[in-house]
């Protein structure tokens, strides 16, 4: 089955599940894919939602939709697709030619490209740190040096050649970190390296007279953000009774940040990290006897005992029976100002509670700011928040502090989904609809401005803190695992990767709906929302999906109306970004198809809009996170590389990237031309 290259040939599309380590789902979610998924909520199925509905099969034309949720109605800017099968020279920037799928051990670039890795896992982060020494780790040491399999990987502008890279540090996956690692006695030491390689890392980054990057031991600006950096807890729920703890009775300053997966650079040059699988780092959910409480813990997922990596026996901040509230203060969208390394970081309680992929800004037409936001799991929802106040432009003190307080005070809003086809069309296979796609309008539904609940039988605070049982009480749409959900500052709308979801169509189980088209979803797809009028704070919206992923001959795929036998097949899209000419690049996570991970990249417009193209693979067991996209450069963050089933650090399955006998280590790599 393998040429002599180690390549592998496309396989059919099978029944395969997705193609991740159980390691990786043990350590980085807590294994949420072998639990029920927490959204037991009954919102209508979608089927009953487009019933209701009058077809308008005559007034819709291929790629724009005229969208109508009632007489009221006006309308909406819709997506423009390409014509059907047709074919055209590679888009503006995307002249490469595309890298074949592949189980290689090895980060793999187009021809014409050549790669460096800027920084390892370990490598030194503050100039006194101590070279990397795997059998000899430290939590001192691990505090100075990168951390842990860096995900989200984003660039502020120092100058003229030079930037502040900020990486997230999403998890910690100990039997690849330990030699000798017993999950049933992790010692004292092990847990605070573990503390200590969560969070985040800012480094100085220069390009040299050949244009490469290069990381810089500054003393200035380099920081290690772990879980024992304090945080400032701002926006409506800050001093909530809700957050309060023995350590922390006033509820507003918090140690740490874990599980950060996406994010964001915003438009006043701060950098906003999602909160993700939080609730795997707390114990003894099973002690809470109060019903109410039970209830919110069981709605996020939280264990009913031990954790996995046991820190509850080292901290009584991780075990729910003594701390009942510190489960509370993680799940946030978090905001950082690498330019401002003396200020503590804050925790953005307008944003809401929930499973934070990312969080990702645009400035909207009148001012105001709009942050996308997806809830990164099994049925649950979009959000979006519209700041009150109005962003100021410049690079002065006085408009740098004001916008960085604009996420402070604003509405909530989640997402509602509605299709324009008849209910039999979407029957759970993925085939089109005989409009030719699916597609359809939607509104966004308020749930709470500043200290005002906009969802009966909530107070404010409640919202904010327990946003997914308000979301689930005003009838959102459930989802496929929204990922990052990203805008484009070229036309304005909203991308979200929708990675998977393998529970959809199961007994008990949501079926298929417009937006979620195949049961048992196990490649994912990629939604394009237009906001009515291309207003970002618009209340109502169009949206279509522009790729349905796999296998480009399965008859369950869509690229966005190009030519299926021209593209490269893609599966499990994660995260999103955009070129300086509005093509979208995307990550994957999960491969179903059997192949390593990587980053395509493919056209929004014309001829070529759907014609999605890999750039490069990342090795056996990685995933691809984080992509920067410049045009002299593209950044991407090798993640938990080597984790394959039966895999160790006593017996590694990758030396990935130092070769030889060596560990593999979480990287950021950069991919430069020729």
């Amino acid at each position: 089955m393998f040429p002599a290259d180690g390549r592998k040939l496309l396989p059919l599309f099978t029944g395969h599940s997705p193609r991740r380590a159980a390691t990786t789902c043990r350590y980085r979610c807590g294994d949420a894919c072998a639990h029920e998924a927490p959204n037991t909520s009954d919102n209508p199925y979608f089927g009953d939602v487009v019933r209701e509905i009058v077809s308008r099969r005559n007034v819709l034309k291929a790629g724009a939709v005229l969208a109508a949720a009632g007489a009221s109605m006006a309308t909406v800017s819709a997506p423009v697709a390409a014509a059907p099968g047709k074919t055209g020279r590679p888009g503006h920037g995307l002249d490469f030619t595309p890298v074949a799928p592949n189980t290689l051990d090895a980060v793999v670039v187009p021809d014409g490209y050549e790669q460096d890795v800027l920084i390892r896992w370990g490598d030194p982060v503050l100039p006194d740190a101590p070279e990397w020494d795997f059998a000899n780790q430290s939590a001192a040491a691990q505090a100075r040096q990168f951390g842990f399999n860096n995900d989200f990987c984003g660039l502020v502008p120092l100058g003229r050649d030079r930037y502040l890279m900020v990486s997230n540090h999403e998890y910690t996956s100990e039997n690849h970190m330990f030699h000798g690692w017993d999950p049933a006695n992790p010692t004292r030491e092990q847990a605070e390296i573990a503390w200590a390689a969560h969070g985040l890392s800012v480094v100085v980054v220069e390009r040299d007279r050949a244009g490469r990057l290069e990381v810089k031991l500054d003393r200035h600006y380099n920081r290690r953000i772990t879980l024992r950096t304090p945080f400032t807890v701002r926006g409506p729920a800050a001093g909530s009774l809700l957050l309060r703890t023995s350590a922390d009775p006033a509820g507003r300053t918090v140690l740490g940040t874990k599980n950060n997966c996406a994010g964001g650079v915003t438009p006043w040059g701060t950098i906003l990290s999602g909160e993700e699988n939080v609730n795997q780092y707390f114990a003894n959910a099973d002690a809470v006897t109060d019903p109410v409480a039970r209830a919110r813990l069981a709605r996020y997922g939280f264990p009913a005992g031990a954790t996995e990596r046991k820190w509850e026996r080292f901290d009584d901040r991780y075990d729910l029976a003594k701390e009942p509230n510190e489960a509370n203060r993680f799940g946030w969208i978090v905001e950082i100002d690498p330019r401002s390394p003396h200020e503590n970081p804050v925790k953005h309680t307008a944003l809401g509670r929930f499973k934070h992929e990312g969080a990702n800004v645009i400035v909207a037409r009148d001012g105001r700011v709009v942050a996308y936001m997806g809830d990164d799991e099994r049925f649950e929802y979009l959000y979006k928040f519209v700041s009150d106040g109005k962003f100021k432009r410049g690079e002065g003190r006085h408009a740098r502090e004001h916008n960085k307080r604009l996420l402070d005070s604003g509405t909530l809003y989640v997402a509602k989904f509605t299709g324009d086809s008849p209910a039999a069309e979407i029957d759970g296979s993925g085939r089109l609809p005989s409009d030719g796609e699916f597609d359809g309008s939607g509104e966004w539904i308020p749930l709470a401005h500043n200290d005002r609940s906009l969802v009966p039988g909530f107070t404010a605070e409640e919202v904010y803190v327990f946003t997914r049982a308000a979301a689930d009480v005003v009838g959102a749409t459930k989802m496929d695992r929204p990922e990052d959900v990203e805008p484009s500052l070229r036309n304005r709308r909203m991308y979200a990767a929708l990675t998977n979801n393998s529970e959809r169509g199961n007994p008990g189980k949501e079926g298929a709906t417009e937006v979620n088209p195949r049961v048992r979803n196990r490649h994912g797809h990629v939604l394009e929302l237009a906001e009515r009028r291309d207003d970002n704070t618009a209340t109502t919206f169009s949206w279509q999906l522009f790729l349905v992923c796999g296998d480009p001959a399965a008859d369950d795929t869509y690229f966005g109306g190009y030519d299926k036998s021209q593209v490269s097949p893609i599966s499990c899209p994660d995260n999103v970004a955009f070129d300086s000419r509005g093509n979208l690049w995307i990550s994957t996570d999960g491969n179903a198809l059997d192949f390593n991970d990587g980053v395509f990249a493919v056209p929004l417009e014309g001829r070529e809009r759907g014609h999605v193209k890999q750039f490069l693979t990342v090795p056996a067991g990685a995933e691809a996170c984080g992509p920067v996209i410049d045009d002299d450069f593209v950044l991407v963050s090798v993640q938990h590389p080597g984790e394959l089933d039966g895999a160790s650090a006593d017996n590694p399955a990758s030396h990935w990237p130092d070769g030889g006998d060596t560990q593999p280590r979480p990287s950021v790599v950069a991919v430069y031309r020729s």
